[in-house]
Order: structure tokens, then C-alpha cells, then sequence
């Protein structure tokens, strides 16, 4: 059983392998207290030192952490990664929402027709979805 919800979203995130040295930027499969789950062109090798920039908000979150599992997805691989820092949990805890917020922005967008500002959206997300956020 896990130990985290994870929870999905779409958004660009940037990394760099401690042994490499271009960062690449990707995309966030998902994101959870305890970790995280991204796309990426090239396999990496597990046991790696990361370092991962998500720009959701300013400043950017950043954080460390250890990849901790790599598997082939069809055309790209997806990269487990476990948190380094027991106490991200509070930074991860606002990124996962703001996470939210922006699916559910794009989701309005794409089944409505309504383009919301951030603003708007964090609003209606928060009245119709907070007391239903994991705690």
C-alpha cells in the first residue's frame, strides 16, 4: 500500500543529475508528500543524487532527493524520485495544491470554454475542492 496520496498533474519541471551537467526541464507526472513522478527522454540511472526546481509559484519550489526507480513508458521514461528532506512536507503540501488549481484551471478551459486567471480559478477550486484535500 502507499504511504502518500499521489496526486496527478502536467506541469514543467526542471532537474539536474549530480553527476551531470545540463539540467533538462520535463514534465510532473505526479507529486505526493513523500515524492515525485516525472517524464524523461533519457534513462537515469537509480541511486542518483537530483536536485528538482518546480516553477508553480515564486519563489520557485526546489528541492533534493534520490531517484529511487526508472521504467521505459512507451516513448519516454518515467522517474521515481524520493524526497531527500523529511521537512519539504509543508512546500509540497502547497505545491500539490497549487498543482491542483492549475488542472482544474486548464480542465475549465477545455470543458467550458471559460479562461480563468489564477486568481479565479484558485477561488472556485478552493469552494468546491479544499475540504476534500487530503490532509
Amino acid at each position: 500500500m502507499r504511504e502518500f496520496i499521489r496526486h496527478p498533474i502536467d506541469i514543467p519541471i526542471d532537474y539536474q543529475v549530480a553527476n551531470l551537467k545540463n539540467g533538462r526541464r520535463e514534465r510532473l507526472n505526479n507529486i505526493s508528500q513523500g515524492g515525485l513522478c516525472f517524464r524523461a527522454e533519457k534513462a537515469l540511472r537509480r541511486g542518483s543524487r537530483i536536485r528538482i526546481t518546480i516553477p508553480v509559484r515564486e519563489p520557485a519550489f526546489e528541492t533534493t532527493g534520490t531517484i529511487v526507480w526508472c521504467r521505459r513508458a512507451e516513448d519516454h521514461y518515467d522517474v521515481g524520485v524520493q524526497f531527500a528532506d523529511a521537512n519539504t512536507e509543508f512546500s509540497v503540501r502547497m505545491v500539490e495544491q497549487v498543482c491542483q488549481i492549475q488542472h482544474y484551471q486548464k480542465q475549465v478551459l477545455e470543458k467550458e470554454g471559460r479562461q480563468l486567471s489564477s486568481a479565479e480559478a484558485a477561488a472556485e477550486w478552493v469552494e468546491k475542492h479544499a475540504r476534500d484535500f487530503p490532509r
